[in-house]
């Protein structure tokens, strides 16, 4: 049964993300300036099953559309472009079954047509971590994922950890402080060992980009 047709919730993703070795430590959040507390890490099992049109034209718009189930935000997800700093999300429930809502469907013609058929598959064992202020408010989001990912048009596996660091509601919304919050964090990550993410997103990553 197809899920009935709701407004989707909407929110901005702003993040940044790190390649990591299998062994590199998680850093001390606890030393990023105005972060009170780091809360967790909670375990998180992800399995999210990317669509797209055969000629993989959300791909190449930089749009995606993903069925995950696991953690708080299981879902339909359709994630735009990038834009400056960001990108749209929207958020339907995930319904009885598999089948795709019309609502993705006609959200997706935005940036392609044509029928919508499996991309890849990337489950993920994540751990993450919440950073607050004093108040506390949610200042960003850390968490430390462990990917398999399939490209199941070649049946190729590929797997990689990486860490992703995503803006809370509490962030600086100013955009010279919001730079600043990012520069420090890159530091600490940079201190643990990270790298500069080799890819886009994971969905790229998963499909050899």
């Amino acid at each position: 049964m197809t899920p009935p047709t709701t407004e989707p919730e909407r929110s901005v993703e702003i993040e940044h993300a790190y390649d990591v070795d299998a062994d590199t430590a998680v850093p001390d959040w606890s030393a990023l300036d105005g972060v009170a507390v780091v809360d967790g890490p909670e375990r998180r099992s992800l399995d999210a099953h990317y669509i797209d049109t055969v000629d993989a034209g959300l791909a190449r718009r930089g749009v995606a559309i993903r069925r995950r189930t696991g953690g708080p935000d299981a879902g339909w997800h359709l994630k735009g472009p990038l834009n400056d700093e960001g990108r749209v999300e929207l958020r339907w429930p995930l319904g009885d079954d598999a089948t795709i809502p019309d609502a993705i469907r006609d959200t997706a013609a935005d940036w392609a047509t044509g029928d919508l058929v499996p991309l890849a598959r990337i489950r993920n064992e994540r751990d993450a971590y919440t950073l607050r202020d004093a108040e506390g408010g949610v200042i960003a989001e850390f968490v430390d994922d462990h990917v398999i990912a399939t490209d199941v048009r070649e049946g190729t596996e590929r797997t990689w950890r990486e860490w992703e660091f995503e803006l809370g509601p509490a962030a600086p919304t100013d955009r010279t402080r919001r730079t600043a919050l990012f520069a420090a964090a890159r530091d600490i990550a940079y201190a643990q060992g990270a790298r500069p993410a080799s890819s886009a997103s994971k969905l790229a990553r998963a499909l050899g980009h």
